[in-house]
């Protein structure tokens, strides 16, 4: 059963000049003037010459036959070939127009592709905004944290009502207490998210010491340097040491001897850290001053602290740190 309905096609310009292909032109009429003047030209000079004589000869015939009708043929070859230029130039000419028109439909789609993203882009670039601002507020609670000054002689108050002991890396081999080592140790590895409130109390409490203060400010800076190359103590799986290597190197020893202490052996980190200690003098700075920081700082921990303590301190992002640094600097050659 047929339809009575025609399919049409997308007028784009291409179609609805097909008629027009048959039309007479300028070739055309041009050829047939061509070829009547050239008919009145040989029947005035067969009449003026009189071309009638011989007319048995079948072969004077064909010769005036060909001298007629040739002309006419080339005459005609070129109206044709003309034609098939002006459809040549009139097919391009559509094509350009389709293309124009398939360009303009794809420029408004595209355009209203981009205004119905709009709204979606705008919200995740809010949500990557308000993430980075809240980033931002937990550095600076604990960037802006100073050491407490030390009371006034008389105004201390009786050891047994002091909640929060001091860590006292100051003070050389004496012990240390308990709560105030794991704070150090819990600083050292800093807040694991900005909701980490364990870790703020432990950072705020730690930053009470002028020593632990100065190293845990170097850390922050160095570890800031380190992310800015896409460096994070927390992709690293640094190689374990013994306790009694760590100790060794708190007392003094150097070189060789300690050298599995920089367990960082990450190639992509080593060559950037590497790379930038030879093109930033101020990053080459920051990062001597951190390992002079952390040399001496240990050296203070380690008399009064156990096997247990010295290996949780060295799996924090601080110790980390040193060890990439402290590979990177040659203070393991």
């Amino acid at each position: 059963m047929s339809d009575d309905k025609t399919e049409t096609p997308i007028d784009l310009g291409i179609y609805g000049r097909a008629e027009a292909g048959l039309a007479i032109g300028p070739p055309e009429i041009i050829a047939g003037a061509l070829t009547a003047v050239w008919l009145l030209g040989a029947m005035v000079f067969f009449l003026v010459t009189g071309g009638g004589e011989g007319g048995s000869d079948p072969l004077r015939g064909v010769m005036v036959a060909l001298a007629i009708l040739l002309p006419i043929a080339v005459i005609w070859l070129g109206a044709i070939t003309a034609r098939s230029a002006m459809r040549m130039r009139d097919g391009a000419e559509r094509i350009e127009t389709a293309l124009d028109a398939l360009r303009q439909a794809q420029t408004a789609q595209t355009q209203s592709a981009v205004t119905t993203l709009q709204p979606s882009v705008e919200r995740k670039l809010d949500e990557i905004v308000r993430a980075q601002k809240k980033t931002e507020t937990a550095l600076a609670t604990f960037t802006s944290i100073r050491p407490v000054e030390p009371p006034a002689p008389g105004s201390e108050k009786p050891a047994a009502n002091d909640a929060e002991p001091r860590l006292a890396l100051d003070a050389g081999p004496e012990p240390v207490g308990r709560a105030a080592v794991d704070d150090f140790i819990t600083a050292l590895n800093f807040p694991e998210t900005a909701e980490d409130a364990e870790g703020f109390r432990a950072l705020r409490r730690a930053m009470q010491d002028r020593r632990a203060a100065k190293l845990l400010q170097a850390s922050q800076d160095i570890l800031t340097f380190l992310s800015q190359d896409g460096i994070y103590m927390d992709d690293m799986s640094p190689d374990r040491s013994r306790p009694e290597l760590w100790r060794r190197f708190a007392q003094g020893e150097r070189g060789r001897q300690v050298a599995p202490l920089g367990g960082i052996r990450d190639r992509s980190s080593i060559t950037l850290t590497a790379a930038r200690m030879r093109r930033d003098p101020v990053f080459r700075d920051t990062v001597h001053h951190f390992l002079r920081t952390f040399d001496q700082t240990f050296a203070a921990f380690e008399p009064g602290a156990s096997d247990a303590d010295i290996v949780a301190l060295t799996d924090t992002r601080t110790a980390r740190a040193f060890m990439l640094l402290g590979r990177v600097a040659g203070g393991f050659d």
